[in-house]
């Protein structure tokens, strides 16, 4: 006659379970944060730094915003809608948005229409398609500020290589002063950030050819399409998504164009390249309002975002993304 084992009587103890019975689990979320405690240990000090410099800052520069809160003084009341209503009467903020419109709408489309062409270039079989490729995504990785002093020194109206190359080409008679003459300051930065942002441009335009089926040209070739025809009709319509996305991107980011402006014109001449960040910045950190710094921000943050919303209603309207 068989023996059951002691682990099959029911009822009998478990081993390593005194008492006896299941052991009841801790289960729901407590759970998990038990399970993961040492990936949020790993992620704790970035969550700090965002919950400290960003949401933090977004909330108190918000709260800020409606009151006369100067560095410099120890009464800092509250004024209500007072510093957004000042910026409608303030002619320095009219001209920083009417310049940094200027560089937008400039910039953005100079440096899309540069990067495409590249990209069109370099995107064909080539001896060293690889290095030149690398030397024009070069100046997309070089610090702005390091990019600017550079710009700076060739746009020198003494010894600078641009006067120099125009000279010795016969375009000018007298040396230029690019950055200190109010009609060439903003047009000498908007080539400088061209230059600066045409690889990156160059890099998403490559990787949208590349996902354009080589069916689609070998279908237009077989019905006697031409290059033209074939770029126009293939092409740009499946580089549509790419192009919302760098235009977007490239209207946000020429939006906040500063480091430019610091190094190389301090806002001048006569306040014809100050835009709407650099603005911000003389504000709170050379004039010490900060109440009135804040309110720009808010300002710029809702022309941005209304910017955006729109910008994404009338891709899908498109069917662009």
């Amino acid at each position: 006659m068989a023996v059951k084992s002691q682990a099959t009587i029911p009822g009998a103890p478990t081993a390593g379970r005194p008492g006896g019975g299941a052991s009841r689990r801790p289960t729901g979320l407590l759970h998990e944060l038990r399970k993961t405690w040492s990936a949020y240990a790993f992620i704790a000090p970035g969550l700090l730094m965002i919950l400290v410099f960003t949401v933090f800052a977004i909330v108190f520069s918000f709260w800020i915003s409606f009151r006369d809160w100067e560095l410099v003084s120890d009464e800092r009341p509250f004024v209500g809608l007072e510093n957004y209503r000042d910026l409608a009467d303030d002619p320095r903020f009219g001209r920083a948005l009417v310049n940094t419109a200027y560089y937008t709408f400039l910039s953005v489309p100079l440096g899309m229409i540069v990067g495409l062409f590249l990209a069109l270039l370099l995107n064909k079989e080539m001896r060293a398609r690889g290095m030149f490729r690398a030397l024009f995504f070069f100046p997309s990785i070089t610090p702005f500020v390091i990019a600017a002093i550079i710009w700076k020194w060739i746009y020198n109206g003494d010894y600078g290589l641009m006067n120099y190359y125009l000279d010795k080409l016969g375009i000018i008679d007298d040396p230029l002063l690019w950055l200190a003459d109010p009609n060439l300051a903003m047009p000498a930065i908007i080539l400088m950030s061209v230059w600066a942002g045409a690889g990156g441009t160059m890099i998403l335009y490559l990787a949208g050819l590349q996902g354009i089926s080589e069916d689609l040209y070998d279908a237009a070739k077989v019905d006697g399409a031409g290059p033209w025809h074939r770029l126009r009709y293939i092409t740009f319509p499946m580089l549509g998504p790419t192009t919302a996305f760098l235009f977007v991107v490239g209207v946000i980011g020429s939006f906040q164009i500063f480091a430019q402006i610091f190094v190389m014109t301090n806002g001048g001449p006569l306040d014809r390249t100050t835009t709407i960040a650099y603005y911000i910045y003389q504000n709170g950190f050379k004039y010490f309002d900060m109440g009135y710094a804040s309110a720009i921000s808010y300002v710029l943050f809702a022309l941005l975002l209304t910017f955006t919303v729109l910008q994404f209603r009338l891709s899908r309207r498109y069917d662009i993304l």
